[in-house]
């Protein structure tokens, strides 16, 4: 179940109702918010009625004893691709993009006979990650969809898409949780956590499920104060971003970095909110350093340490401007 995005459910559900859905759709919203859940759940359901007998359950909902759920559960439904950065065996890291040969196999499942119903499902994920040559691609199959197809593309920041791809794609936007909706998420994901603990992480996760996990999970509390820390009073020393840099470039720690660099330009612009005059300027220019460098390190693999101590950097100038 999706909590907090009742309208995106509503309107989709209403459209595949009536028979009227369309082909392309772009899932826009900020980063844990429930848009590749979503997805699954939508793809879920358009497959397994396609296939029979009509589901009567809400929001989207399928029996999970659903021999079509089943196979989409266990990745083997022959009539759904998900496309999204595969890792790198040796290595481990995920790559930078989304290839352009992920896309192109897409045209195995198009140009054969659907399997199980009339319908197939891609969901891609995020649809922010295509290198260029993916994404025209995938930009010349949205412009002459096979019949009976159903895209989904998870973004996170649709405007870096290009243009012809949004306006082929019917928007759903999804939003920032309210506390109420994410103090409910918590607790079922944490049964039995404190109420001050559970209020904590809720203020922290600025709306986002997703981060709400991973404060829980990884333990990131202590390394977003530790930024909080950096941002509020400088590092003159830099002993603050050397401490974090060494944390987050041990080995092992690899989780944590990434959900660390997801974290940053969120955190800087929940703080910008509350700054005035020359030091709200000075947030805002780190938010828009700190995006570009959380967005460019996975996907040039930067070596982690520096890329902390260099964030740690881009926070200090918000209290102390270069002279």
């Amino acid at each position: 179940m999706i909590l907090g995005q009742d309208k995106a459910l509503d309107q989709f559900e209403a459209a595949w109702s009536a028979r009227t859905l369309h082909h392309a759709w772009l899932v826009a919203g900020p980063r844990g918010v429930g848009k590749a859940a979503f997805a699954r759940l939508a793809a879920t359901r358009v497959l397994a009625e396609a296939a029979g007998p009509a589901i009567e359950l809400p929001r989207l909902q399928t029996p999970p004893e659903h021999p079509m759920a089943r196979l989409v559960e266990a990745g083997s439904h022959p009539d759904l691709r998900w496309l999204e950065r595969l890792e790198n065996p040796k290595t481990g890291a995920l790559a930078r993009n989304i290839s352009v040969d992920q896309v192109r196999s897409l045209g195995e499942l198009f140009g054969s006979t659907p399997f199980m119903s009339a319908w197939r499902a891609v969901i891609i994920d995020a649809a922010d990650d295509l290198e260029p040559s993916a994404a025209n691609a995938l930009l010349k199959m949205l412009e002459e969809p096979p019949a009976n197809c159903l895209f989904l593309l998870v973004a996170h920041a649709p405007g870096r898409l290009l243009p012809t791809i949004r306006s082929r794609c019917r928007k759903l936007e999804f939003q920032r949780l309210d506390d109420d909706v994410m103090a409910s998420i918590v607790s079922i994901q944490k049964p039995g956590i404190a109420a001050e603990e559970r209020d904590r992480i809720v203020a922290m996760a600025g709306g986002s499920a997703g981060r709400a996990a991973a404060l829980a999970d990884l333990d990131l509390a202590p390394l977003e104060q530790a930024a909080l820390a950096i941002l509020r009073d400088g590092d003159p020393t830099n002993g603050r971003r050397a401490e974090l840099a060494v944390e987050l470039g041990r080995k092992g720690a690899a989780e944590r970095y990434a959900a660390f660099l997801e974290l940053v330009p969120s955190l800087v612009a929940r703080e910008a909110r509350g700054l005035g005059g020359g030091q709200r300027e000075r947030a805002l220019d780190a938010y828009g350093r700190a995006r570009e460098l959380t967005a460019l390190a996975p996907r040039l693999s930067l070596d982690p340490a520096s890329t902390v101590f260099q964030i740690g950097g881009i926070l200090a100038a918000v209290a102390q401007p270069r002279a």
